[in-house]
């Protein structure tokens, strides 16, 4: 229902129930003050009947009738049985056919109190009268009583009655101007600002009212308060938006973003290139975006809200990199990275450094040879001694350096596997610290000899033996250049500096 009409029906109701109470009062209060008014009219003319009344009887039916005419009431005389001696409305023949009066209301009350008082439809007229008897009169009579009818009464309160009924639809029409006045004035500013509402909300630019109804006024201020802020914040929500898709659209990785269903909400032009799927192409959910197991138990693992290890995959000829994570709100994030020529070069390297490996360990097994034959047959202090201890040295070092290549390069293909055995660490650890201790690794001859440093390094004989891959990778290559002096080289390490080595690692630390 609408405001005006509300507003009509509720002032039409009002005024409708101001209408009927008008009318009500005015059927009883005024009828009951007319009816007063006249009854005590009634009686003074009944009192001065009685007063005036001739002593004979036999002249009392024709003054009846005269007095009747003359006053333009009914006057009744009643002597003390009843018997009606005079009317203005009966001749002296017809007295005697009319009732007995006695048992009448007003005249046994004025018989009672002397004045008495009731309204009924009259017998001999049949029209509703009011009656008014008073006890008095000549000798022989009893009771004058003095009648009019009520239809002047009913006239008056008629035309009470339509005076109101009139001004009560002349209240309802003022109703209804009043009502479409107040339409005019709130409904129709009230209506247009919904019409802005649905505008906001539609993303149409909205058109405000005026209204000089502060209420109203105020609630469009507000409106357009908040049309603004959104209109504002809006804006920089689809900046930021723009913003966000031309990054993930210029990634050279794939992104994909599912929401908590799996249904597949962004998607940048470089993971459809890696997918293999065109610009136009449809996407299927991200469950089944992958055919490749470990893919889809890691979309699956990441679709669960849990973390998930990358994967790598082939696709296309291409080596693909997954990476997932769940999102804050459900659903899932996958980056997916073409390392096709990483794991080329990868496999280039790997190559080449086994190459290089096997290349020169023929010719270190050589040199390690012909140095140790030299030191080996070769005079303790001899100068041949002296250049061939070092040779033979950095040759094992060489050595050991290719085998942690070759070492590296089998557990990078994944080929490698320890082969566990008890070794000497007091001893490992001297062989590693005669390389810092000897001056002679200098790669020029040496003209002088200075004492070797003693090695900081103790055995624990409660420990016992330590077991490691092997022995020669539980030993620390020196690095290629020799220390700077002699007094560096023979200067002992601290103990708090001294490499530990620890129970089941490969190195020490």
């Amino acid at each position: 229902m609408k405001l005006a009409t509300r507003l009509f029906v509720s002032t039409s109701l009002l005024v409708a129930a101001a209408v009927g109470g008008l009318t009500i009062a005015a059927d009883r209060l005024l009828r009951r003050y007319l009816e007063d008014e006249t009854a005590r009219g009634l009686e003074r003319e009944a009192h001065l009947v009685a007063a005036f009344l001739p002593a004979d009887s036999a002249r009392w039916p024709a003054f009846a009738r005269e007095l009747g005419v003359s006053v333009g009431q009914r006057v009744t005389f009643i002597d003390a049985k009843g018997a009606v001696r005079g009317d203005t409305e009966f001749d002296r023949a017809s007295l005697d056919g009319l009732e007995n009066h006695l048992l009448r209301p007003e005249v046994q009350q004025a018989l009672s109190e002397g004045v008495g008082r009731a309204q009924r439809l009259s017998a001999s007229t049949n029209e509703r009268r009011l009656y008014v008897a008073v006890h008095g009169g000549p000798a022989g009579l009893a009771v004058v009583r003095v009648s009019t009818t009520l239809a002047a009464v009913d006239a008056e309160v008629g035309a009470v009655q339509r005076a109101v009924a009139l001004a009560g639809l002349a209240a309802l029409l003022a109703a209804g101007a009043l009502a479409w006045l107040l339409s005019r004035g709130v409904a129709k500013p009230l209506v247009q600002l919904g019409s802005a509402a649905g505008a906001i909300a539609g993303g149409r630019p909205p058109t405000f009212p005026d209204s000089r109804v502060p209420e109203v006024a105020e609630h469009i201020v507000a409106l357009r308060a908040m049309h603004e802020q959104l209109d504002r914040r809006f804006t920089e929500l689809v900046r930021e938006r723009e913003e966000t898709a031309t990054l993930i659209e210029t990634m050279a990785d794939g992104v994909v973003a599912a929401d908590a269903r799996g249904a597949i909400v962004t998607l940048n032009q470089a993971a459809r290139r890696l997918l293999g799927y065109g610009p136009s192409d449809p996407f299927p959910a991200l469950a089944e975006l992958f055919h490749e197991k470990a893919a889809r138990d890691l979309v699956a693992t990441v679709l669960a809200g849990q973390e998930a290890e990358p994967q790598e995959l082939e696709r296309g000829g291409r080596t693909l990199l997954v990476t997932g994570r769940a999102l804050p709100n459900g659903g899932g994030l996958l980056v997916i990275r073409d390392v096709t020529d990483l794991r080329r070069l990868e496999a280039v390297r790997r190559d080449f450094v086994a190459n290089v490996s096997h290349e020169l360990k023929t010719p270190l097994t050589s040199i390690a040879g012909y140095a140790e034959t030299l030191a080996t047959e070769a005079s303790p202090g001899t100068q041949t001694e002296r250049f061939a201890q070092p040779i033979l040295s950095n040759a094992r070092r060489m050595h050991r350096l290719v085998d942690d290549l070759l070492d590296l390069s089998r557990i990078e293909s994944g080929r490698w596997q320890p082969d566990p055995e008890p070794v000497d660490v007091r001893g490992l650890a001297g062989d590693a610290w005669t390389a810092f201790a000897d001056p002679t690794c200098s790669t020029t001859p040496c003209d002088t000899r200075q004492p070797a440093a003693a090695s900081p390094f103790r055995s624990n004989p409660r420990r016992g033996a330590w077991s490691f891959p092997s022995s020669t990778r539980a030993r620390a290559s020196p690095p290629s250049t020799c220390l700077a002096s002699s007094s560096a080289s023979t200067a002992p390490i601290p103990a708090a500096r001294a490499k530990r080595a620890v129970p089941g690692s490969a190195w020490p630390s």
